[in-house]
């Protein structure tokens, strides 16, 4: 197994050029000073009410609201790094977008061969309903969040790997935001020493991207942001986002279908509402076709959209797209849709459908990740690595009994960067989660959110876990040296954490 590639350190210690000013920044700093940013931090998220759900927390019990942990400590990324990045994310998230149009109409890549048919229209995430509707630009996932890991290489480089996509209602944006205001005013002067590229404008691009995709005729958009509501967990993110971009924060009780176009409540009486940015799960949207117990949606909302009279962002049925099954096939999705090679490689994954491929993970159960093909915030899965002989064997009866809803991957060692804890500073793993917006074109700003697993020698980053946050800072200039093309991506080793979104 290789050793992490550390975000901050070469060989022998030495520090990455990229991150050489910062670090000289930080060995000059009092330890109790460091200290006292951190307690501030904290108490200004508590005021403001930055908390998610942690579930499966044996110190704070079940569903128990907590902040999510802020490092101070950042995770940077040199330029050159991030433009090769940013055109692999553009091109994978197009990639997407195609085949998840196609497969809801004609269905090219499945006669093709490429990706087998009952994949797709057995998945529970294929929306049949969705067959034969058209969708404006033909966009289905509008807000992409991909998940973004580095392993290390035997020569002591790294290279990135996609561990996931989330194309439905990926999370936690606002805590990009809010994590790059909380280090400019924790840390102003790093800012004057360093050419950060800025993230602010987020919300503006976000509503843009709305707004481009209203329904033809639509002048001037309304656009509104769909919550369930004050319990669910990322709520705050919802609130935020909608405050961010002047527009509404409704509920479904707050909206209406009338003659096939989609109002909401106002004092001032209906107004007509134009694209509907939800945050909450297809089976909830529509109590007439989906849940019929449903109170979160509208009912006769996908009459609306099917009339071409509202959009929803991201579409009905964009899971299918990210369904941890599909995903082993986006690399031909590349090459079949866009006639390119993958610019971002897939973590080697293991289809424990295939008789084979089920036989090799169960003889290394012990070794390996395996995931649910729907599961998400790292729950339902297996950390071989980290796992007793117990928890193994009940993991492999299991396994055995629905091998479909299953795959793996091999342990990469996800990166570390230096991270402030309790003991002082020291090395955790961490990911990060770019968001790529789709509208008219493929937007996106530099770095996203980079998550960091806080217990030593953690993989879990997610903050649904008790993971923590870092600001991500995308340099915009860099020093000479680190000039050049990024290390190819190579086949990773074994060693790397596995874990859905929050």
């Amino acid at each position: 197994m290789n050793s992490p590639f550390d975000e901050m350190h070469a060989a022998g210690n030495a520090v990455r050029e990229h991150y050489k000013d910062y670090a000289r920044w930080l060995a000059e700093q009092p330890a109790d000073l460091m200290r006292d940013r951190r307690n501030e931090a904290e108490l200004i998220f508590r005021r403001v009410g930055i908390t998610f759900a942690v579930y499966g927390d044996k110190d704070s019990g079940e569903g128990t609201e907590r902040l999510i942990p802020f490092d101070q400590i950042p995770r940077v990324i040199p330029s050159h790094e991030w433009r090769e990045m940013e055109k692999g994310l553009a091109q994978r998230v197009t990639a997407l977008n195609r085949f998840i149009h196609d497969v809801y109409h004609e269905q090219e890549i499945l006669k093709a061969g490429i990706v087998p048919r009952e994949q797709v229209v057995d998945n529970a995430q294929f929306r049949p309903e969705m067959i034969g509707v058209n969708v404006p630009g033909d966009v289905y996932s509008h807000i992409a969040g991909v998940d973004i890991v580095r392993a290390g290489n035997a020569d002591g480089t790294g290279s990135y790997f996609v561990l996931e996509d989330n194309l439905r209602v990926p999370s936690g944006v606002s805590y990009m935001l809010e994590n790059r205001k909380m280090m400019m005013r924790l840390f102003p002067e790093l800012f004057s020493m360093h050419a950060v590229a800025p993230v602010a404008h987020y919300p503006d691009l976000l509503l843009e991207t709305l707004r481009s995709v209203a329904p033809g005729g639509s002048n001037d958009p309304t656009v509104v942001v769909l919550t369930p509501g004050m319990y669910n967990s990322a709520y705050f993110e919802h609130a935020f986002l909608a405050q961010q971009m002047g527009v509404e924060l409704v509920e479904g009780q707050d909206l209406f279908v009338k003659d096939d176009f989609v109002y909401m409540r106002t004092t001032q009486g209906p107004k007509r509402v134009d694209v509907i940015y939800r945050r909450l799960d297809d089976d909830f949207l529509d109590p007439e076709v989906f849940r019929k117990d449903s109170t979160l949606g509208c009912a006769g909302l996908l009459r609306a959209y099917k009339a071409g009279n509202v959009t929803l962002s991201n579409a009905i049925g964009t899971g299918v797209g990210d369904d941890k099954s599909i995903y082993p096939y986006v690399p031909k999705m590349i090459e079949f849709y866009l006639g390119e090679k993958p610019i971002l490689n897939n973590v080697p994954t293991y289809q424990c459908r295939d008789p084979k491929e089920l036989s090799y993970v169960l003889a290394n159960l012990a070794e390996l990740v395996v995931k649910e093909v729907h599961g998400a915030g790292g729950y339902g899965m297996l950390v071989g690595p980290a796992a007793t002989k117990a928890e193994v064997e009940a993991f492999r009866q299991v396994l055995v009994a629905n091998p479909g809803n299953y795959i793996a991957q091999p342990t990469l060692s996800l990166s570390t960067c230096p991270t402030y804890v309790e003991s002082g500073i020291a090395p955790r793993h961490i990911d990060l989660r770019p968001y790529v917006l789709s509208g008219k074109e493929v937007q996106m700003v530099p770095g996203g959110l980079t998550r960091v697993a806080l217990k030593a020698g953690s993989l879990v980053v997610n903050s649904s876990q008790g993971g923590g946050t870092k600001d991500t800072w995308v340099l915009e200039a860099e020093p000479q040296a680190q000039k050049g093309a990024p290390t190819p991506p190579q086949a990773p080793s074994q060693s790397q954490s596995q874990t859905k979104s929050a």
